[in-house]
């Protein structure tokens, strides 16, 4: 395989990794805020008994949750070094220049590091 051809399909296999790991992100990011609202509504209908099962559960469903956070994110922090690695030498060939592949890459990464 020419060094063209792996360097296009690690872009899209990259560019892929990195999107699925975004994705995943922001959905742990949206969960977190939902078991925090969710937590503050039961403890203030049931301030009195902050023992209670629900108040308990979903406190360990959200640490679980800002576990994946934290997890994610260091995995989409490698993806998209490597996707910016690989990006940087397809911009270095010039037969890559205009092609999808490089494109996609390149607005993949403006996506995941806002």
């Amino acid at each position: 395989m020419s060094d063209v051809a792996s360097l296009r399909r690690q872009l899209k296999i990259k560019s892929g990794s990195a999107k699925r790991l975004y994705k995943e992100h922001k959905s742990y990011q949206k969960e977190a805020e939902d078991l925090t609202r969710k937590l503050n509504k039961l403890i203030a209908d049931n301030a009195e008994k902050e023992e209670d099962w629900d108040i308990r559960n979903t406190r360990r469903m959200l640490e679980e949750t800002q576990k994946m956070i934290h997890d994610t994110s260091s995995r989409l922090g490698a993806a998209a070094t490597d996707l910016r690695e690989v990006a940087v030498a397809a911009e270095k060939v010039p037969e890559l220049h205009a092609e999808p592949e490089l494109i996609a890459a390149q607005e993949t990464l403006e996506t995941i590091s806002i």
